[in-house]
């Protein structure tokens, strides 16, 4: 997402001619896009994308489990 808002910014300021990236070749200003293909392209790949999902997802039914335990008196408390 970084690399989008990095590669957005860029092409603004080389269409609106803001120095320095003005004087920028194109191909240094549309590389963020090539680089955030690429990382979209390793994260499926790998299941990175995935796995981070399911850690959330986990987190979110664990945090849903505390909450009822703490409702019915269940929760041990933390040392």
């Amino acid at each position: 997402m970084y690399l989008l808002l990095i590669g957005i910014a860029g092409l603004l300021l080389k269409y609106l001619e803001i120095a320095p990236v003005a004087s920028w070749n194109w191909l240094v200003v549309l590389s963020p896009f090539a680089l955030a293909v690429v990382w979209w392209a390793w994260a499926d790949a790998t299941g990175y994308t995935k796995r981070k999902e399911v850690e959330k997802m986990d987190k979110r039914k664990q945090e849903r489990i505390d909450k009822q335990r703490d409702a019915l008196g269940m929760l041990k408390k933390r040392k």
